[in-house]
């Protein structure tokens, strides 16, 4: 008991904060290398990493010559191996801010805009008419929108619509949307790179995929085979979603201020239905 007080006594304030910072960093490290395709890469540096102390013990001379040559040279070679897993970090790290958004969401607008956009999707539905919106989020999508047509229009049923009718100009591309405005329409995405999908799995649900991936974006997909409304968040596919769903989906983007817990909650709900 007198050791615990010992050991209580003489914990600063630094001392909680230097465990705190260090926690916070593992914990957010862990997250973003979980889903990611590079956790096998690092399950294998881990491997290397504790060769190099057991060489050592066993003496082990040929084994740590080539590690410590192979660690000398593999600084660059893991920049580039794990270069899409450090944009998306040092992107995560951009977009985290402990100051409140200047921007305020007008809830009756919100309301009207997710009428819209669940009309226009229910429609395209219907007629299996194939759709891919992407809401951008906290990271810009400058890129992705110079590579189709801008518009910067109001977010209206009939517009969306008219967007994905087949043999129309813009049909055959993604649609940018940003707040209250859609910022650009027949947009070019990058396919993801996943090769463990299902083979059933189309283009636009690839690109649905890869944009999440790569940014923090929420992907809306319309099926033409199915009909299917799926949705995609942090390259993670949600297939058939009811309307219901849709809904608050869309609520979320428009009303919830923490991205994270929202998140967080679609996860769950989908962890839910797989048991």
């Amino acid at each position: 008991m007198e050791q615990i007080k010992l050991i209580i006594s003489n914990i600063k304030l630094n001392s909680i904060v230097d465990i705190g910072l260090v926690y916070y960093v593992l914990y957010h490290g862990y997250l973003l290398i979980r889903d990611m395709r590079a956790k096998q890469l690092v399950k294998g540096i881990v491997l290397l990493v504790a060769l190099i102390p057991i060489s050592q013990i066993f003496q082990l001379h040929m084994v740590k010559y080539i590690l410590d040559h192979t660690f000398q040279v593999g600084v660059i070679a893991l920049v580039v191996v794990f270069q899409p897993e450090i944009r998306k970090a040092l992107e995560y790290l951009g977009r985290t801010s402990f100051t409140l958004s200047s921007y305020e969401k007008n809830a009756q607008t919100s309301e009207q805009v997710i009428k819209e956009i669940v009309s226009a999707t229910s429609s395209l539905a219907r007629q299996k008419i194939g759709a891919l919106m992407i809401f951008e989020q906290k990271i810009g999508l400058t890129d992705i929108t110079d590579s189709g047509t801008k518009l910067n229009a109001n977010i209206s049923s009939g517009l969306l619509i008219n967007i994905f009718i087949p043999n129309t100009p813009l049909h055959d591309g993604a649609v940018v949307i940003k707040d209250y405005s859609i910022r650009a329409a027949g947009c070019f995405l990058p396919l993801t790179e996943n090769n463990l999908l299902s083979k059933d799995i189309g283009t636009r649900h690839r690109a649905a995929i890869g944009m999440t991936e790569k940014s923090d974006a929420i992907a809306l997909i319309v099926s033409e085979e199915t009909g299917y409304i799926s949705y995609a968040v942090e390259g993670r596919l949600y297939r058939n979603i009811q309307i219901e769903e849709l809904q608050d989906l869309l609520a979320g983007i428009y009303t919830e201020s923490d991205k994270g817990n929202l998140i967080d909650k679609w996860r769950n709900r989908n962890e839910d239905k797989k048991r």
